[in-house]
């Protein structure tokens, strides 16, 4: 579910500072006849019939010709829209400009990702020593002609004279793992096959762990996998021979596991987890022959990693009796978490660490924005980091040699830019700024606190052109996610660049679910409290109306993944409160997420309809697919998915696309567009990405009426 989420943020766009007359005229859609069957399910001596189990069956020629005439009624109304090709213009010309990330030393080269403006995937590039020629080492669009297979990971060995990196093909989960000689880039063996849910972490300079699962039986891309594994693969020995270092035991099964060896080669820290929060610990002395795996943390009350480790001294990020988490050390000797001291202890700011150059940097998560503080190895305070300004800082990562490291700094109105830093001075200058043709002097970003149904303080950050009138017309994009322990902080994206220059609201509020204030803000949005979630989202939307930043007539509500779920769940509890929903690869059939692909793991966050009756009917009472009603006016609703999305599988989409094409009432588009090729969000190539906002915001835009773009566009074409 974590899955990358700068994609899931960038899916929103929307024009319009004219105010305009409501011109558009809509008509009545025919949708493909969906086929029901009787299949009926038992909870707790409750029937529920689920009409349209037969699409969950991806590998069937009728769920195929279902997708196929659905994608046909979806574009013959997008076809129809008479500016969709000036939006995919405009956001062509403004996402055509050079990106780079900052760079990174393996053994005697200095790599960086590139790209040059409309590449559909990143190229890595390198240049040996300071003045060395830069040069392509690893270009990922010429592995597919139209740009679908992605990179999705790549890992040096110590010396950094080899390489590892993974490909997904179509947005897979499922990765290839190549291997290669990094100083000439000739492929050294056979491809490893059928890797998910892992990264690269190499033993020195003799091969390397990784995590999968067994092939499922069945379709490799819905069907249930719960039982993670890591392996050991070593040099010039088939996949077959690999040695299965942890899990596979029946008795005890983990869905999540990791592994990862210390830049010093002595330890290897292994992670075990049977949903997305908590986690087992482990740890192997590399350097010992026959050594056993030592148990740091034994059970998965709390979330555990090492982070660092200075000879046999350990340091452990956790939120073990600190929900904002804190780093705590230990010896390796006796590891266990009853020898654990506080080495930076927990504060009201929720805590995410990172290490380079020789020291710590907590970044603080205050109210969503970054504050980052600078530790020595002693856990000594050396300063605060001076930032550009309010927003969200990453990076500050590196080899403990590094004497210089850099970290990155956006908001929702100042475009990602790379500072390099030095630790010993504590200086910073720009490295690399982007140069886009937008100007954050023209944009405002505040910070807003509203109340929530049961009188929860939600905060929100609203962003928008300077001196737009608030009166209640202003096309808003209501974005949220609430789930996860995963926090919304502010960045830059092209797609609100483009909305915000015709005079679009953005908000983003930091709604239970999330990490913004800790463990304890998550749990309030877990299992039988999900409730919290929506209601919170629904509460945002209330205050943009109340303080006439909008209407429901110019509301569009925006989220993906779980975000999905939660715009599935707010449209369907309150749908007279937007003109436009877009949920996006959503988790919407809550009965039985848990029965596909790694779904089971998600519990944590939701429970499943079988751990009791209680909980079945407090998921049914919210599961979009189960609460659309026949007769009632749905807003204009635009579904998105991916054929091979195989994290949330896109049967969710399908059955919710189904029940309310079945049950609308009115003349409000129900339509859903099944892209193909493509997975869950991750690799996606940039001309798809451009293709898919300009139906998002064609659709939102024509369903509020606008019938055509806004002078201000036309006038940023030239």
């Amino acid at each position: 579910m974590k899955s990358l989420l700068t994609f899931i943020i960038l899916f929103f766009l929307i024009i319009s500072c004219a105010e305009k007359e409501q011109e558009v005229n809509i008509e009545q859609l025919t949708y493909p006849e969906t086929t029901k069957v009787d299949t009926i399910d038992d909870y707790f001596g409750t029937q529920i019939t689920d009409a349209y189990r037969w699409l969950e069956d991806d590998m069937s020629e009728e769920t195929a010709e279902w997708v196929k005439a659905q994608n046909e009624v979806t574009y013959d109304f997008l076809d129809k829209i008479p500016y969709r090709d000036e939006l995919k213009n405009r956001l062509e010309k403004l996402w055509n400009y050079e990106k780079i990330s900052a760079p990174f030393k393996e053994g005697d080269y200095t790599y960086f990702y590139k790209n040059d403006g409309l590449q559909n995937q990143y190229v890595v590039w390198r240049k040996k020593g300071e003045d060395g020629e830069e040069e392509v080492f690893l270009d990922p669009n010429t592995f597919s002609e139209d740009g679908t297979t992605s990179l999705s990971g790549l890992s040096f060995s110590k010396n950094g004279e080899l390489a590892a990196y993974s490909i997904s093909e179509g947005g897979s989960d499922w990765r290839k793992v190549i291997v290669m000689d990094a100083i000439t880039k000739e492929i050294l063996e056979d491809t490893l096959m059928d890797i998910k849910f892992s990264g690269l972490s190499w033993k020195l300079n003799d091969g390397f762990y990784y995590s999968s699962y067994d092939k499922p039986k069945g379709s490799e891309l819905s069907a249930k996998t719960d039982q993670h594994k890591l392996y050991y693969h070593k040099l010039g020995t088939p996949q077959s021979s690999d040695e299965l270092v942890f899990g596979g035991t029946p008795e005890e099964k983990h869905r999540y596991v990791g592994g990862s060896v210390t830049d010093d080669g002595r330890y290897l820290f292994i992670t075990a987890s049977i949903s997305t929060s908590g986690n087992k610990l482990f740890m192997k002395d590399l350097t010992a022959p026959n050594a056993e795996i030592v148990t740091l943390q034994g059970d998965t009350d709390a979330d555990s990693y090492v982070i660092e480790n200075e000879g046999s001294q350990l340091f452990i990020v956790t939120n073990h009796e600190a929900p904002n988490q804190k780093i705590v050390t230990v010896d390796a000797a006796e590891p266990q978490r009853e020898n654990w001291v506080d080495f930076i202890p927990e504060t009201d700011h929720v805590l995410s660490p990172s290490t380079g150059g020789g020291y710590f940097f907590t970044e603080y998560m205050v109210d969503a924005v970054s504050q980052v503080k600078q530790y020595d190895y002693e856990g000594k305070l050396v300063r605060e980091v001076e930032l550009p300004g309010v927003g969200s800082a990453g990076g500050f990562g590196g080899k403990k040699e590094n004497e210089i490291i850099y970290f990155s700094f956006s908001n929702y109105k100042t475009p990602g830019t790379i500072y390099a830093y030095n630790p010993k001075s504590g200086e910073s200058t720009v490295y690399k700024k982007p140069d886009v043709a937008f100007n954050p002097d023209d944009y405002e970003s505040k910070q807003v606190f509203y109340t929530s149904k049961d009188g929860t303080k939600i905060p929100m950050i609203i962003t928008h052109k300077k001196g737009i009138e608030l009166d209640g017309k202003n096309p808003t994009i209501l974005y949220g996610y609430g789930g996860f322990n995963i926090s919304l902080t502010p960045s830059f994206s092209i797609v609100n660049a483009v909305w915000m220059e015709q005079g679009g609201v953005y908000a983003v509020p930091n709604i239970r679910g999330g990490g913004e204030y800790g463990k304890k803000w998550h749990d309030a949005g877990t299992q039988m409290k999900k409730q919290n979630v929506f209601d919170d989202f629904i509460a945002a939307a209330e205050y943009l109306i109340s303080e006439n930043y909008t209407s429901s007539d110019y509301l569009a509500i925006r989220g993906g993944s779980n975000g999905g779920l939660l715009v599935g769940a707010t449209m369907t509890q309150r749908p007279d409160l937007m003109k436009v929903a877009l949920p996006a690869v959503g988790v919407l059939d809550m009965l039985r997420y848990h029965t596909f692909t790694a779904g089971a793991g998600w519990a944590y966050d939701y429970g499943t309809a079988e751990d009791s009756k209680e909980m079945f009917e407090y998921l049914r009472a919210y599961s979009p697919v189960h609460n659309v009603k026949e007769g009632v006016e749905y807003p204009a609703t635009l579904i998105t998915t991916g054929d091979h999305d195989d994290r949330v599988v896109p049967a969710h989409s399908f059955k919710f696309a189904a029940e309310l094409q079945s049950k609308q009432a009115g003349k409000n588009p129900t339509l859903i567009r099944i892209e193909t090729d493509a997975g869950h969000g991750a690799g996606t190539p940039v001309s798809k990405t451009i293709e898919q906002y300009a139906d998002i915001f064609g659709f939102t835009l024509y369903n509020m009426g606008f019938s055509e773009l806004p002078t201000e566009l036309e006038d940023l074409k030239g």
